[in-house]
């Protein structure tokens, strides 16, 4: 997660004691059992400056009570029919651990089409895959290592991508500034393997919307990336 300034952190946690309960009680979940890690995570995100990273943390407080993600999780996507068609074209899933422990998330995003519902489905799904990560997955992984495991690491598999897949831009747009304000600093690094010559025209479109900390992450690997990727499993 690299270094932040303790004090900063506890100037962070000074702060976040005087917002009203709700906000205390949601941030219940966003931490974990882990408050100094997680206070770390927004300061990180906001380069240290402890007002931005209050505002952040605080933003993404009110964005949960307001959107009741503390709940999302138990709020399936009606009808099971539907449910079925928006995870057959978002293709996410958990994929196996590297030396680390961290988590691998592979996503076959030249295969997701994204077009089997709405936007808001889509969106809602992604968030309840982020919450299962953060309160399921990483808990999980920090209690078998016995370490804390805060990140993980997302396998991007661009196999059959198209040019219509910048028709998505307007889903990928929103969930990319939901996971840049209200989950920073939650992906170690992310690997993109099996690029086609696309790839070039569409990434000139999608990196410009990303954040440069998400840019700086970001690692195209030749082929499929078996060589790379077993160094880090």
């Amino acid at each position: 997660m690299g270094i932040v300034n303790q004090e900063a952190v506890k100037q962070l946690q000074l702060l976040l004691g005087e917002v009203e309960e709700p906000l205390k009680n949601s941030f219940e979940n966003v931490h974990q059992g882990y408050v100094w890690e997680t206070l770390a995570r927004f300061l990180k995100a906001r380069d240290g400056n402890v007002p931005k990273a209050h505002k952040m943390l605080v933003d993404c407080l009110n964005w949960r009570i307001q959107n009741e993600i503390d709940n999302v999780l138990m709020k399936p996507i009606l009808p099971p029919n539907l449910y079925r068609a928006v995870r057959d074209s978002q293709l996410t899933g958990l994929s196996g651990y590297t030396k680390e422990g961290l988590p691998v998330i592979a996503v076959g995003v030249g295969q997701s089409t994204f077009d089997k519902a709405s936007v808001h489905c889509y969106v809602q799904s992604h968030i309840q895959m982020n919450e299962y990560r953060d309160r399921v997955v990483l808990p999980a992984a920090t209690k078998k290592h016995g370490r804390y495991i805060g990140t993980c690491v997302k396998v991007l598999d661009m196999t059959g991508l198209k040019l219509s897949a910048l028709n998505q831009i307007k889903l990928l747009t929103v969930i990319s500034t939901i996971d840049d304000l209200n989950y920073p600093e939650k992906t170690d690094t992310y690997y993109i393997v099996n690029v086609p010559y696309i790839f070039s025209a569409c990434w000139k479109v999608v990196k410009p919307l990303l954040q440069e900390r998400t840019r700086r992450k970001v690692q195209v690997l030749q082929g499929c990336g078996r060589d790379e990727l077993l160094k880090v499993r």
